[in-house]
């Protein structure tokens, strides 16, 4: 990113609200900048595959190659491989489409291919019944695909306790090389029960496929809620598993600045809400102003990296793994809402060694980002689109 570029984007995310939520902004970077592409290799390409998705946030490829995207409103959507949309998938669980909330992740059982494997997982909002009617939080269900159609549909973890809050729901979703799956969660806005953990708020959490809770989960010194896989969390919209480490890669919204990059950890806690390199809202951002002083350590993990002054909002993560882009493999892609670009994460080991920012000049809000089989991405925004980056 040139001078000129990074002036510009701060100037613009100055005027924006920083939460992913929200408004649009800008990135800075504290790092260097990778290496660029060479040996003549052709430069990516932006596609434009669907312009008719309803604000679509998570996207997963079925072994056919076909698309399911959900939509926040409450609906998936069948596309076919080159992203034409085919058909609604009926049997969603109910959701509350207010503020941050709705339908939101989507991942593919690993054995769906298989005989009876055939589950599909979305992690939404949850209203509350009964006593708890103006509450809601974040849950998983899933259901097995038949045609378009999901059937025995069961909800395999619900947030407890569900709150009166408009945004902060997490809900990323990511199977582990042994099958289990890890859950991100939001404060829900709250910050203090990120610290609680008699309450899943604020977490990773780690359960099998059912719900029930695997073997080698972490235990805590003090009672904890069953699942908990770390804490100290703000709001985790971007998961992804390490292909080289099989860890859990995670990426959190700060407040003003503070974005994070972390390794989600057994048993670990990351700080939140009282270490950030972000400041509180309505202060001048500065170095002043970080939250706890910023530093993490020696008492809570510090981050891999961040983004600051500004926040961009990271959403949507993957590792490269393909052949499409070799200069890219093992590098994280990042989505970003308020950045409104991609991000390219180079890494040695579990170092990041620099970010880029890439096709901020689109205007478009990156909500999901995964690597489709040929070794594309495909990205949905929150305009309504299905893009394809290739080469």
């Amino acid at each position: 990113m040139s001078v000129a570029e990074w002036i510009s984007t701060l100037a613009v995310a100055v005027a924006a609200t920083a939460c992913g939520g929200g408004g649009g902004g800008g990135g800075g970077d504290d790092t260097a900048l990778p290496t660029q592409p060479g040996g003549g290799a052709a430069a990516p390409t932006m596609q434009t595959l669907n312009t008719g998705l309803d604000r679509p946030w998570g996207i997963a490829q079925l072994p056919d190659g076909q698309l399911l995207v959900t939509q926040k409103g409450g609906t998936v959507v069948r596309l076919s491989a080159t992203g034409k949309t085919q058909a609604t998938v009926t049997g969603v669980p109910k959701v509350l489409d207010s503020g941050q909330g709705g339908l939101l992740g989507i991942a593919i059982d690993p054995d769906f291919a298989t005989a009876g494997g055939n589950w599909v997982y979305v992690s939404y909002s949850e209203p509350g019944t009964g006593g708890e009617t103006g509450l809601a939080g974040t849950s998983v269900a899933r259901g097995r695909l038949a045609g378009d159609a999901l059937t025995d549909v069961q909800v395999i973890f619900r947030q407890s306790p569900k709150v009166d809050s408009p945004g902060h729901y997490g809900s990323r979703l990511v199977f582990a090389r042994d099958k289990t799956l890890y859950i991100t969660t939001g404060e829900r806005m709250k910050g203090a029960p990120s610290q609680d953990l008699q309450q899943t708020l604020g977490k990773v959490i780690r359960v099998n496929r059912d719900g029930s809770i695997p073997a080698g989960n972490p235990t805590f010194a003090s009672p904890a809620r069953p699942g908990i896989w770390s804490y100290g969390h703000r709001n985790i919209q971007g998961a992804a598993l390490n292909p080289r480490t099989g860890e859990l890669w995670i990426t959190e919204h700060g407040p003003q600045g503070g974005d994070e990059v972390n390794i989600a950890r057994a048993g670990q806690n990351y700080g939140w809400p009282v270490k950030s390199y972000g400041c509180p809202y309505g202060s001048p951002v500065d170095d002043a102003c970080r939250i706890g002083g910023g530093t993490h350590a020696p008492t809570y993990v510090e981050p891999l990296t961040t983004w600051t002054p500004i926040s961009i909002a990271p959403a949507g993560l993957t590792f490269y793994t393909g052949d499409m882009f070799p200069e890219w493999r093992g590098q994280l892609i990042s989505g970003s809402l308020a950045g409104t670009a991609l991000w390219r994460i180079a890494l040695d080991g579990d170092t990041v060694t620099g970010k880029e920012k890439m096709f901020g000049d689109l205007g478009e809000r990156f909500r999901d980002v995964i690597q489709a089989r040929d070794g594309s991405l495909l990205m949905v925004t929150d305009g309504g689109k299905l893009l394809r980056l290739a080469r």
